[in-house]
């Protein structure tokens, strides 16, 4: 049998094809626009992703046996708002994941209702990028759109609407709203009435891997595949790409070198730190994970390269770094403020430890450092949890440099793992619809079938020792600059 995966990204929805045994046939991607109304907004038209997800699986599917498609699975963008009146029609653009929109109500959630009562209703406490602070700036600015509220959606789960009419939401997806007691793997009352709404107006909770329902027969008809496609839950992006490099279990990590950066820890337990530094959210294996997130991780070396250095040719310039673990060029990366683990907006990125002989090669080197060394902050959090972590898989597109790669694997001492096939949500997406069809076992046995390790850099205990002193320098750096950032504004 066929399965269909889908990552429903902030600028394109990409799909794939896969079967029982992991096998690959075809991906397709569909681009939507994205829109910026005011400075620090970003809004998308719900209507774009159905229209590009339709248009998607009917490319994705005109080659092969339909009858065998079998099974649906979203991965998608988390935490934004997408809201339907009574008659299913979207309200208001879809407020996603990075707008910047919700300041002043962080600010009250964090304050005014506390980070202790946040943790203790939800795990978590409010950033700016979470689903209820956006609600509650519809509430204050928007009332006429709150008033027609009828349902509350995540993007990914507006698909699975429009695809079978069945309103619902994972466990993965809805631990990052703050609407969602993850301990406990339900909406939280406590939230719900503090931000206004009814629990009849957030859709019902499943685990990632369970099928919600099947084709709309309208919709499999137009698609032209079987009306009996189930199409399970789904989950949000960071837990459908941890499925797609096995990073499900217990004590399992995986680093993601994207335009942001994540170091997603799985866990068989509930788990969270004492100063919530990191989330702590339901996984899509039915257990939980504890995830930092980092807002610049690639997006840092693509600035220094094209904005900084005028070059594309990223492997050139990494020809010149010197010696590893002996840079006394140091680097802030937190070039659009940091989410994990200090939560702190007005944080920017700095170089430190310049001297009249420090070099090009030098500069680069501590920018890649820099991302390395900003992991291990939210890498040590969850060691200080008591999670033993001795290896971690690796994605994204930083992880295609093997310098960067060594540098991970020496700062965080760690063994860095790559896997042959890297497609991310979609594919975790693929694998939780084999699992809700039932031919596969648990998605942590599907994980292990499926994902195969291509390579592995082990780390080198004399460079480890030396990035254990630079390390224990760079930590210093960003409290020493704390007061200096919000005066810069």
């Amino acid at each position: 049998m066929l399965y269909i995966g889908i990552d429903l990204g902030t600028s394109a929805v990409k799909l794939l094809l896969m079967d029982a045994e992991g096998k690959l046939y075809k991906i397709v991607s569909r681009e939507y626009p994205l829109c910026f109304p005011h400075p620090g907004w970003s809004e998308q038209n719900p209507e774009d992703w159905y229209k590009q997800t339709v248009d998607g699986i009917k490319e994705l599917v005109q080659d092969v046996d339909r009858k065998l498609i079998a099974g649906i699975g979203v991965g998608g963008q988390m935490h934004g708002l997408v809201l339907l009146d009574r008659d299913d029609h979207v309200i208001r653009p879809a407020i996603l994941w990075n707008d910047g929109r919700t300041g002043e109500e962080t600010d009250y959630l964090n304050t005014a209702v506390g980070k202790q009562k946040l943790s203790e209703y939800t795990a978590n406490v409010a950033f700016a990028g979470f689903t209820a602070p956006k609600l509650l700036w519809v509430r204050k600015n928007e009332p006429e759109n709150f008033a027609r509220i009828e349902k509350i959606m995540l993007p990914k789960d507006y698909l699975v609407y429009r695809l079978t009419g069945v309103f619902c939401t994972d466990m993965s997806d809805a631990s990052g709203t703050l609407f969602f007691d993850v301990k406990n793997r339900r909406w939280s009352q406590e939230m719900c009435s503090l931000c206004g709404i009814r629990l009849s107006q957030l859709g019902e909770c499943h685990e990632s891997y369970e099928a919600v329902g099947t084709l709309l027969p309208e919709t499999a008809r137009m698609l032209g595949i079987p009306a009996s496609v189930r199409v399970a839950a789904g989950a949000g992006d960071n837990a459908a790409a941890a499925v797609g490099t096995g990073t499900v279990g217990e004590n399992m990590c995986n680093i993601s070198l994207g335009t942001s950066g994540t170091i997603f820890v799985s866990s068989g337990q509930f788990k969270v730190d004492r100063n919530n530094a990191l989330h702590s959210f339901a996984h899509a294996d039915g257990k939980y994970h504890l995830m930092g997130c980092m807002l610049s991780a690639a997006s840092c070396n693509k600035w220094w390269m094209e904005n900084i250095l005028k070059t594309s040719d990223y492997a050139q310039e990494q020809k010149a770094v010197g010696k590893l673990g002996q840079n006394h060029v140091y680097f802030l990366p937190y070039l659009m403020g940091e989410r994990s683990p200090y939560n702190d907006p007005d944080a920017r990125g700095a170089f430190i430890g310049m001297s009249m002989d420090t070099t090009r090669g030098d500069m680069t080197q501590a920018v890649l450092e820099g991302v390395a060394f900003a992991l291990r902050d939210s890498l040590e959090v969850a060691r200080q949890l008591g999670i033993p972590i001795s290896r971690t898989r690796i994605c994204g597109g930083g992880a295609k440099s093997p310098l960067w790669k060594k540098m991970i694997a020496n700062v965080l001492n760690l063994s860095v793992e790559t896997i042959e096939s890297e497609e991310g949500p979609a594919l975790g997406g693929a694998i939780l619809a084999a699992v809700a069809c039932g031919e596969l076992g648990s998605v942590e046995e599907a994980a292990a079938e499926l994902v195969k390790v291509a390579e592995t850099i082990e780390p080198d205990a004399g460079l480890v020792e030396k990035y254990e002193e630079r390390y224990q320098v760079f930590r210093e750096i960003y409290p020493a600059c704390r007061p200096l950032f919000g005066r810069m504004k």
